[in-house]
C-alpha cells in the first residue's frame, strides 16, 4: 500500500481503530496518548537553532554552542541551552553522541564492527535516534539501515523517547526484510533495554554497540540523519507529526529509491540492496 493510500485510510478517522491508524501511519501506539507539556515558541525557534549548529559542528558541548549562537546573535545563558540539548537528546561528540542516553544497569555489548568486511546486504543493520523540528513542537525519528547498502529499512516516529517505537520499528524491518548476522546501536537506554534486545537474542542476532563517544562507529547512520535535515527537514516546516509523517516518508522513498550514492558508483541503495539478495539468493540455490 503506498503513502498516500494509507493517509487516505486514515483521513476516514472513525473507521478505523486507533491501532489500525497506527500501523498505517508507522507511529507508536503509546504516542496518540502521551500529552507533553507545551514547548513554548521561542524555546522550539531556538532548538531549531541549535539542531542546524549541532549538525554543523556535532563535536560542541553546550558552552561552546552558547558561543556559536551568540556569533548569531542569539544571545542565551548555558542552563538554558543544556536543559533544551537535554530535551532534544544531543550533546557534544567529545562527551558521548546521540539522543539515547545509557542506562547504568543495562547491559552493554562489544562494537563487532572493527576491521569487519562489510560485504552484502543484512550482513549488518544499524539504528539510532534524531530529532526532528516542526512548526509547533518536535518529534523523534528512528531509522533501521542495512549498513553495506545503506538502504532505510524500517523507521518511525515518536513524541517521546519511549522504548516501543524502537521495537516497533525493528520488528516491522525483521518482518519484511529478513534477519541480519550483526545489529549495531548506541549505548543508548532505549536499544540497551530488555525489550529491544530481547527481539534480537529472539532472532539469534549478534548484538553490536559503539564504544562510548564513538560516533563514527555508527557513521552510515549518521550522514543519513544529515541528508535527512538539509534535503527534507529544514526545508520544510511540518504542521504536525502527520506532515512530518508525509513529508519524512516521500523523502526516505527518494533516498531509497531515487538518490544516487558516490559510494555506490552511483547506485541508489535500493537497487544495491537487492543486487546483492539476488547474489546471496543465487550462492545459495548453487549450493
Amino acid at each position: 500500500m503506498t503513502l498516500s493510500e494509507r493517509l487516505a485510510l486514515v483521513d476516514k478517522g472513525s473507521e478505523l481503530s486507533v491501532r489500525s491508524q497506527c500501523v498505517l501511519l508507522s507511529l507508536c501506539r503509546s504516542t496518540t496518548y502521551y500529552e507533553r507539556a507545551e514547548t513554548s515558541e521561542d524555546d522550539l525557534a531556538l532548538m531549531r537553532l541549535i539542531d542546524e549548529e549541532h549538525m554543523r559542528h556535532p563535536f560542541e558541548g553546550t558552552r561552546l554552542m552558547r558561543e556559536m549562537l551568540g556569533r548569531q546573535g542569539v544571545v542565551v545563558n548555558r542552563k538554558r541551552v543544556q536543559r533544551l540539548m537535554r530535551l532534544m537528546g544531543l550533546e557534544g561528540l567529545i562527551a558521548r553522541r546521540g539522543t539515547s542516553k545509557p542506562h547504568p544497569a543495562h547491559k552493554v555489548y562489544p562494537y563487532l564492527l572493527r576491521g569487519l568486511d562489510v560485504v552484502r546486504a543484512n550482513q549488518v543493520w544499524a539504528t539510532d535516534i534524531t530529532y526532528i523540528p516542526m512548526a509547533h513542537g518536535f518529534v523523534y525519528l528512528v531509522a533501521i539501515i542495512d549498513w553495506f547498502s545503506r538502504r532505510v529499512l524500517a523507521w518511525r516516529l515518536s513524541n517521546t523517547m519511549d522504548v516501543m517505537f524502537c521495537v516497533d520499528a525493528l520488528e516491522d524491518a525483521l518482518l519484511r526484510w529478513g534477519t541480519p548476522e550483526i545489529f549495531n546501536s548506541d549505548q543508548g537506554s532505549q536499544f540497551t533495554s530488555d525489550d529491544f534486545v530481547g527481539v534480537l537474542k529472539r532472532e539469534g542476532i549478534q548484538i553490536s554497540m559503539d564504544g562510548k563517544g564513538a560516533w563514527r562507529d555508527n557513521v552510515f547512520i549518521e550522514r543519513l540523519w544529515r541528508s535527512v535535515k538539509y534535503e527534507e527537514v529544514y526545508l520544510n516546516a511540518y504542521t504536525d507529526v502527520v506532515d512530518a509523517r508525509r513529508g519524512l516518508g516521500r523523502y526516505l522513498d527518494f533516498f531509497n529509491d531515487e538518490r544516487p550514492h558516490q559510494s555506490h558508483a552511483y547506485l541508489t541503495p535500493s537497487e544495491v540492496y537487492f543486487a546483492s539478495m539476488n547474489e546471496v539468493l543465487v550462492v545459495k540455490e548453487a549450493a
